[in-house]
């Protein structure tokens, strides 16, 4: 399941949230999710971690960058 979608102005993003996916576990559970939407559309995981990352498309984003960009 994922946690959220967003839709704005015709614009649709899809949310996973975690504490924290500097686990290997924890980062499969929270893709796994956003791997089942077969669509386009951006696909996020908001952490509190500092690391950022790209995994296939999926971007990882610190909180506080993503709540700066809001």
């Amino acid at each position: 399941e994922v946690d959220f979608v967003a839709v704005r102005e015709n614009k649709t993003e899809y949310y996973q949230v975690a504490a924290s996916v500097l686990d290997e576990n924890t980062l499969a559970r929270e893709l796994h999710s956003l791997k089942q939407v077969k669509d386009n559309y951006p696909k996020f995981i908001i952490t509190l971690d500092d690391y950022t990352g790209d995994y296939d498309g999926i971007r990882q984003i610190n909180l506080i960058d993503w709540l700066d960009t809001q």
